[in-house]
């Protein structure tokens, strides 16, 4: 992970986002070495999450050198995290991860998203987009929206849900899950209004450089952070 933020860094990411995605799972504390060594080799903005349950933890988290932490499974189970972290270190840290699956829509469920947990194998019984204003209400000051549907298939992200919580909240929407190539981004930030895009696979395997995808946003007329 370390040089892997360093490479990214130096390749032209505006922000790199550091998932230890079985942390929660496995109930263990997030790698706080990993995120000081990598927090040291950077200067870009760094979100952390996984594993995050506590205040201490976020406390950890930015201590060791992160600017954002995102929470996820233990908001959902203790919403006055979110409020808890918004006012001891201030909105603009605290990240709700939100992880949805496209379900048929019911009273309970209106919105026909519904929050997940445990990498999309348990149901909540929470609309996305009620836990998305709640969370806007409590305190997050961003919210990463990950399409447990779309996550891996590199075939686009889901355009209809993040319209949906895009248009429905005031604060930052980062759309995640689904990005395979340059086009996905242009259309998630033009139709689906999203105000970032987070990307992994599709460069992590080397398909495309960040400057290419730059400079096809660029182009096709979404302000980007030049870096070249």
């Amino acid at each position: 992970p370390v040089e892997m933020g360093r490479y990214y860094y130096e390749e032209g990411a505006d922000e790199i986002v550091f998932y230890d995605i079985t942390a929660s799972s496995d109930r263990r504390n997030i790698m706080l070495d990993v995120v000081d060594r990598v927090a040291a080799s950077i200067f870009i903005p760094f979100s952390v999450g996984g594993g995050i349950r506590t205040l201490q933890d976020m406390r950890d988290v930015l201590l060791a050198g992160a600017e954002k932490v995102s929470v996820n499974s233990a908001a959902v189970r203790n919403p006055e995290i979110i409020r808890e972290g918004a006012e001891a270190f201030g909105s603009q840290c605290v990240v709700l991860g939100m992880d949805v699956k496209k379900v048929p829509a019911t009273p309970r469920i209106p919105s026909g998203y519904e929050i997940v947990i445990n990498g999309g194998r348990t149901f909540m019984g929470i609309d996305a987009l009620w836990w998305a204003q709640e969370a806007e209400r409590l305190g997050a000051g961003e919210i990463c929206l990950n399409s447990i549907d779309a996550d891996g298939t590199q075939v686009g992200y889901e355009l209809n849900l993040t319209r949906l919580i895009s248009t429905h909240v005031r604060i930052p929407v980062i759309a995640s899950g689904g990005a395979g190539k340059p086009e996905h981004l242009l259309d998630v930030v033009t139709r689906g209004h999203a105000d970032a895009a987070l990307i992994a696979s599709m460069v992590h395997y080397g398909t495309y450089s960040i400057r290419q995808i730059k400079e096809f946003l660029q182009e096709n007329g979404v302000p980007v952070r030049r870096t070249w």
